[in-house]
């Protein structure tokens, strides 16, 4: 007899879904419910780049472009890099355009890692990072982060996490979910730790433009990082372009060489019309970043003051658009108190276990949305946990 269960991937099938995608169903069927789950910028695409797009339609630009996309798009990936974080690259070797900054992480793993290979994955962390290091046959070693240390990867717990099996470190600061940020010593100190190994780092940077107490360091501009470091950006945080789909991926020749085979055979091209948009954001976007972050930043300490008066623990997050607090005082698990506030209040905000088991006694909440809107979840909150 047929069995389909025996005809499929084995590595796909014991995959989780999302736990943020279980929360967004849950959505769907309720209504007059306040979230604050989405890590989607609340502006529109600003106009001028929006224009950029609809013009490159109107003259017919509507054909593939090269591989690894456009050399004038390229060519600004790389000009802007280098004034805003100081990072040089080749255009013409060491810069691929994406299908987001996920397919980049995709890449990125895939062109690297060799099954039984183990990659530290930090957590709490991005969903998608353990998964697609196990689709691409190596081994998630999750890192567990301290809330003490305000989810900062310290020097001595990469010592004690790193082997003879750790092919790469996937990084990611500023970070989703905690709001967490490294500065350059605290880069440099990691640096030192893995200058030690023979292992690869994989920077998920897709929040640099958005940090609130200093500049933003990539850490493939610390000495010796830059030829084992892939570092991924985008356009959907900094520029609202979400629903674009564009990133890149920026790292060494050699390793550039083997992810453009895998982007070739699986997506061919980035979408034309988002290239063309993205150029623009590029030449004139530095204001619209600078005024979304200003918004962002009010938010940010709108946000965790509330939290705070309603006796809700958090530290201030130094980037991303989203806070962390601790919510396991009030004794029940994460998931619980989610779906509590969720049926009992109507306000939606993500478990912690959602990014990893060390999430436990967490939940996300994100700024990304109006003062407004924010105000409404925090006094719905507030009499949710009156009742605790």
């Amino acid at each position: 007899m047929f069995d389909p269960t025996t005809r499929l991937n084995h590595t796909v099938t014991e995959i989780k879904p999302s736990g943020i995608r279980k929360f967004f169903d849950l959505l769907d069927e309720m209504k007059d419910v306040v979230a604050l789950t989405v890590g989607q910028p609340d502006f529109v695409t600003p106009w001028h780049i929006r224009d950029a797009g609809i013009r490159s339609l109107e003259e017919g630009r509507t054909y593939y472009t090269s591989n690894n996309g456009l050399l004038e798009f390229r060519k600004e990936i790389a000009n802007y890099q280098s004034r805003r974080f100081g990072l040089e690259y080749d255009p013409a070797s060491e810069i691929i355009v994406t299908v987001g900054g996920s397919e980049a992480i995709d890449l990125s793993l895939r062109a690297t890692v060799n099954p039984g290979d183990e990659v530290i994955v930090p957590e709490p962390c991005f969903v998608c990072y353990a998964p697609l290091v196990s689709m691409a046959g190596g081994i998630p070693v999750a890192l567990p982060l301290k809330w003490e240390n305000n989810f900062k990867l310290t020097p001595a717990e990469l010592r004690s996490a790193l082997t003879e099996k750790t092919k790469a470190i996937i990084l990611a600061f500023p970070n989703n979910p905690t709001g967490a940020c490294l500065t350059k010593a605290e880069l440099e100190g990691l640096a030192e730790v893995i200058r030690e190994s023979e292992a690869l780092v994989i920077s998920d940077e897709i929040y640099g433009e958005l940090t609130y107490d200093y500049t933003h360091t990539s850490i493939a501009s610390i000495d010796g990082m830059r030829e084992r470091t892939v570092v991924v950006g985008g356009f959907s945080k900094a520029y609202a372009m979400t629903g674009w789909r564009l990133g890149y991926t920026l790292a060494p020749a050699y390793i550039t060489k083997q992810m453009a085979k895998i982007h070739q055979y699986g997506i061919m091209c980035a979408p034309t019309t988002s290239q063309y948009a993205a150029i623009e954001a590029l030449k004139n976007g530095d204001g619209d970043i600078e005024m979304m972050k200003a918004e962002y930043h009010a938010r940010r300490n709108l946000i965790v003051s509330r939290l705070r008066e309603l006796g809700i623990d958090c530290f201030m997050p130094e980037g991303a658009f989203y806070v962390f607090p601790y919510i396991g005082k009030f004794g029940l698990s994460s998931d619980e108190f989610c779906e509590r506030l969720l049926y009992e209040k109507h306000v939606a905000i993500v478990p912690g276990t959602a990014f990893g088991e060390s999430g436990e006694g967490f939940a996300r909440l994100s700024y990304a949305y109006s003062v407004r809107h924010i105000e409404q979840a925090m006094e719905r909150l507030g009499e949710f946990v009156k009742t605790l």
